[in-house]
Parts: C-alpha cells; structure tokens; sequence
C-alpha cells in the first residue's frame, strides 16, 4: 500500500522546511501567553499572521510534492530522536498528509481571520488567539507525524487545546461543564489508542508508518490485527464523535462561535478519520474491524441525523449534522482503499461548507445578541443577505444538491458502500441523506425565512467585511471543490501513493438508482421541511412532541445512558470506597488509639500519690509472690 519513504535531512525545498508548518503557530501561541497583556493590542493579528504564514508553507510544499513522479510522492524529514536508539521524530509530507495541512491551515487561516471581528469586544481576545495557534500547532503535528507516538503527542495537544477552547468562557458554568465533560469522554479514546500503540510496538518492534505496510499480515496474526484496529477504532470514536463516545459534541456547543467551526466542523473530529486511514494497513488485513467501522460509522450518520431534527438551537442542530457527516467519512474510511478518497474528500469538502454554516451561524447570533434559539429568528435573508446567501450555498451543498460539493462526494461513498459494503450499508446511507434534507432545510427556514420572531431587542444588521469574506471564500470552496475531487479521479489518484489504489478505478454516474433515491429522499425531507416550517407558523415555544421528538432532543438518550453505565456505578464505588475507608481502615486506627487511651486513663487512676497506698500495694503484691512460690514448692 505504502512506498519507501525518502528521509530528508538537509533539505533545500520547501518540503524540507515543512516543520514549520507546526513550529510557526506553536511559536506565535508561546508568544501570546507568555508576553501577557503587552500583547494585548496586536496579538490578534500575530495569531493570523501565524496560521497564513503555516499556509504558504503547506502550499509551497504541496507543490512541490506535485512536482514529482507518482512514486515518489512520500517524503520524511528527520528532526530529532525522540526517544534515543528507539523511536525518532520526524515529519512525513505525503497526499493524504499536505491534504489536511491545507485543509487546516487554510480553513483555520480563514477562521482567525472571521474571530478579529467575532471576538473584537472580548477582553481575552489575545488568549483566544493564543489557544487558536496552539490548537493549528498540535493538529498538524497530529498530521504531518512520521509515527504514532508523534500522532499520539499532537493528539493530545488538540485534546488540550479543544479544553481550553470549549471552557474558553469558564465563567459560565455550562461551559465549563462541557470541558470537562469533553475532555473525559475523550480520554476513553485515549485510552483504546495508547494500547493499539503499546500491541503495535511490541509486535512490530516500530512506530513508524514507513515499517507499518501492507506486509503486517505476514508479521501477526488476524487476531492480534483486528484487536489492533478496534483499538484504533476506538480512539478515532472518542476524537471524532462517533457512536458509542458521540455525547461530548453537542456541548461543546459553549464554547465561541469560531471554536466549533475549526474544531467541530472542519478538523479535530476529523482526526478519527485520519486515524482510521493512516492505519488503513490493520483494518484491511483484519475484515472483522473494518466491518465494525462500517457499522460504527453507518449507526452515527444516522444517530446525528436523527438529533439534528429536533435541535432548535442552531449550533447544536449544525453539532448533530457534524456528527452525520463524520459517520459518512467513517464509512467510507472502512470501505478500504475505493473509499479512502471519498471519505477524505467529504472530510475537505466538509470542511468548506460546514465551517461556512458555523461561522455564518455565528454571524447570525452577532447580529442577534448571540441569540441561538431558531425559534426567535425567521425572515432574517432580508437584513443579512450575505450571511443568508452563503449559509444557503453550504446548506445545498451538504444536503447533496446536484453539481455542489457535497453531492459528488458524498454520492460517491454512497456508491462505494453500495458496491463494496452491501445494500444494507448503501441504503442506510439514503436514508441518513434523506434525513439531512429535512433537518438542514427546517433550520434555513426556521432561521431566514418566513416571519420575523425577533426579540424586542433585537435589530439584526449585516456581520463586517472581516467576517462576511470568509464566508464568501468558503462558499466558493463549498461550490466548486467536490467537482474538482471527484470527477477524472483526480484525488483518487493523487492519494493513491499514500492509501494505495483500488483494483478498478469507479466511473461517477450522475444518474444512477442510488444517485436519483438519494436525490427524491432528500427533496421530500425539504418539502416535508417546508411544509411544517416554511409555510406554516413556527411556534415560538417548542411543542411537547411525541416520544421520538424527546427521544432527539434528548440526545437519543446517550447522556442517561453513561449516567446508568458508568458515572453511578463510580459513584457507587466511591462510597463504597469511602465506607470501606471510614469504617475499616480509619475505624482500625482509631479503635487502637481510642483503646489505648482508654486503657492508660484507666491505668493512671492507680497513681493515686499517697504513700499508704503505695505500701498497702506492695504489701498485697509481696503476698502474691510469696503464695505463688509457696503453691509451686508444693506441686
């Protein structure tokens, strides 16, 4: 599957400068938290200065890397040993790696730019920066890593920073509640990746993606494979929100507008995707794992769906389709080498029009008095027509409207699964798309159509340049990118030196039997959309709904779930613990203390200070002794 890879040392191109990429944003982030308040004035526009410049470098090298013949398109530079004699740290410049380094740092370039003016008016807007070059830094160390340990460090370091994004507003209880419950869920992730690394090392003897080909199987057996890959499984549903560690996303909601464009939208839950793809040497010498991905990744697009429809709050809503459209992504990730580049393609063309949907939401909330409740907007195209008009482009291109971006590649895994997965995969699949048509539809009516529901106080105007053109540049992207991927196989082929290539490239068909269900599902979940919240009253106070209403609104009941699962069978064992330390190593030592006390209390009262008493004692002790000798003389 994987070519040798060329370490490059000294290097003069830009390849061999490609570690700046992490070191640029990591740089402007120690800068922004160490200078302090001295940064205050200009350390918003370091920040975007930080992330561009990391931009220009991913760029220089993905032309370069283009540059070279087919086979050569996978290049390592060495930096230091990370753990002498055993594991060196170094950065690989593949297709499926300089792919997302475009993608982060484009996108994430774009969004710092939009928080100039979304967080103008915050105090700690320079922190806010610092923590957006800290989260860039560590998802591309994540990315561009030759090996898992280096992976595992920059996943953890986008764990951290998706921490301190989310609890950036700790004053409010709920946000910090959502930290913390993010970075727990996510540590159960954590957990599964660290012993994949741990059974990696000890049976292959190397972390290194260049050691870990195609000839895994001749180096252990289908078991050891397949725990590996459900291990890997494992961490990528804790970092990209899939079933069963899915109950984080919806509120990390609390954290700034822009942290759920670039963490939740566009790159950190789609790190699990990566993951799975990187380490597409395991599943697909282990069938049983890869099957499990597939389902894992079927049940979340489905799951996510079905939340997005009951949501009223128009991030949470845009949080469940997030969770959707990463089921895609998995599901075409555990479909092998035919749906490596659709699934990555979705994940890029995601990027692009969910990140467009979040900042636009934001848009809408800065001009509402961060108003988030649907229920209290409508008729908003009016007054906000470019924020309108590019959430609309990104809203028919995630629902799969022909020629836009979500439509040739999100079609395209939907095919692969039908042909590769069976057709209870595919049809599963139409069914999720069926189910985005209606909820995606229902939030842009409920938010820019139909009539004005607006707070007393509300006087909504169109966002600033600085945050209106981002939108604009990602709509575009939104529009025209997925053509660009899919058709020709153009990433197809581009990937394949990284992923490998399928035995028989797949031909797009515009008008296939799945193509046209897909597009007659989702075209009547827009017209049932319309027909309860276009055409008709939104009522401003959410009706109660029957028991598969409060079954979405509730999550799908995942957080009770846990709650009867894990967190009060821990409370449980705390008391038990506590009991068992109160009672009986607590209630030991202080049982012997008291009895000791006790007894000397007792004892002391024999000292009684009077010298009769004292001879009287002797007396009655020589009597014993005497009468104790004479008894044994006798015997």
């Amino acid at each position: 599957m994987e070519s040798p890879v060329e370490i490059l040392t000294h290097a003069g191109g830009a390849i061999g400068y490609s570690w700046l990429m992490i070191a640029l944003p990591l740089l402007g982030a120690a800068i922004l938290l160490l200078g302090g308040r001295r940064t205050d004035r200009w350390g918003h526009l370091l920040g975007v200065a930080m992330s561009l410049a990391a931009f220009a470098v991913a760029v220089a090298s993905f032309v370069e890397l283009t540059g070279l013949p087919e086979g050569e398109r996978r290049r390592g530079v060495g930096l230091f040993e990370f753990i002498p004699g055993m594991v060196d740290l170094g950065v690989l410049i593949d297709p499926l790696s300089i792919s997302f380094a475009l993608l982060i740092t484009g996108v994430g370039s774009l969004i710092h730019i939009y928080s100039i003016g979304y967080m103008s008016h915050d105090h700690d807007r320079r922190r806010f920066f610092a923590y957006l070059n800290l989260f860039v830094a560590a998802m591309l160390l994540l990315v561009l890593s030759d090996n898992y340990l280096g992976l595992f460090v920059g996943w953890e370091g986008v764990g951290l920073a998706s921490y301190l994004l989310i609890g950036f507003w700790q004053f409010k209880p709920s946000a910090a509640t959502a930290a913390q419950k993010a970075f727990i869920i996510n540590r159960v992730g954590d957990f599964g990746l660290l012993i994949a690394m741990f059974t990696i090392w000890t049976t292959f003897g190397s972390l290194a993606f260049r050691d870990l080909g195609a000839d895994v199987t001749t180096q252990a057996s289908e078991g050891t494979l397949t725990a590996i890959g459900l291990l890997l499984l494992l961490g990528a549903c804790g970092k990209s929100a899939q079933l069963p560690l899915q109950a984080w996303l919806l509120d990390a909601m609390e954290g700034p507008t822009p942290v759920s464009a670039l963490i939740h939208a566009a790159t950190m839950v789609t790190a699990g995707v990566y993951l799975v793809v990187r380490s597409g040497a395991f599943f697909e010498a282990a069938p049983t794992a890869q099957l499990v991905v597939t389902i894992v990744g079927v049940a979340t697009l489905l799951a996510g769906a079905i939340i997005g429809c009951a949501k009223d709050d128009i991030k949470k809503g845009l949080a469940g389709s997030t969770m959707s459209q990463i089921g895609y992504m998995m599901l075409g990730a555990g479909l092998g080498p035919a749906g490596y580049a659709f699934a990555i393609g979705h994940l890029i063309t995601h990027g692009f029009f969910k990140a467009n949907m979040f900042l636009g939401a934001g848009s809408v909330m800065h001009a509402m008095n961060d108003e988030v409740d649907m229920r209290r907007y409508g008729g908003l195209f009016s007054v906000m027509k470019i924020t309108a008009v590019t959430f609309i482009i990104g809203y028919l291109a995630i629902i799969g409207f022909p020629l836009l971006s979500g439509y040739f590649t999100k079609e395209g895994i939907i095919e692969t699964a039908m042909h590769e997965g069976g057709p209870i995969l595919g049809w599963l699949a139409v069914v999720g798309a069926g189910i985005t048509g209606f909820y995606m539809s229902r939030m842009v009516f409920m938010t820019f159509f139909g009539k004005r529901r607006w707070a007393d106080d509300a006087h909504p105007h169109e966002s600033p340049a600085v945050m209106t053109w981002p939108l604009i540049i990602l709509s575009i992207g939104s529009v025209f990118l997925g053509a660009f991927l899919v058709l020709g196989n153009r990433f197809m082929i581009f990937l394949s030196p990284a992923v490998g290539r399928p035995a028989e490239l797949p031909e797009f068909h515009f008008l296939s039997v799945t193509g046209l269900a897909t597009l007659a599902l989702v075209a009547a979940g827009a017209a049932f959309a319309w027909f309860r919240y276009g055409a008709a009253e939104v009522p401003a106070v959410a009706p109660r709904g029957s028991f598969l209403t409060a079954f979405a609104r509730r999550d799908l009941y995942g957080d009770a779930l846990n709650e009867s699962l894990f967190m009060r069978p821990g409370q449980w064992l705390t008391r038990l613990s506590v009991f068992v330390d109160n009672r009986g190593i607590d209630g030991l030592v202080n049982g012997l203390a008291a009895g000791i006390g006790g007894t000397s209390g007792r004892l002391r009262r024999v000292q009684t200070g009077y010298a009769r008493s004292y001879a009287l004692s002797i007396f009655f002790g020589a009597a014993v002794v005497v009468g104790a000798l004479l008894y044994v003389g006798n015997m």
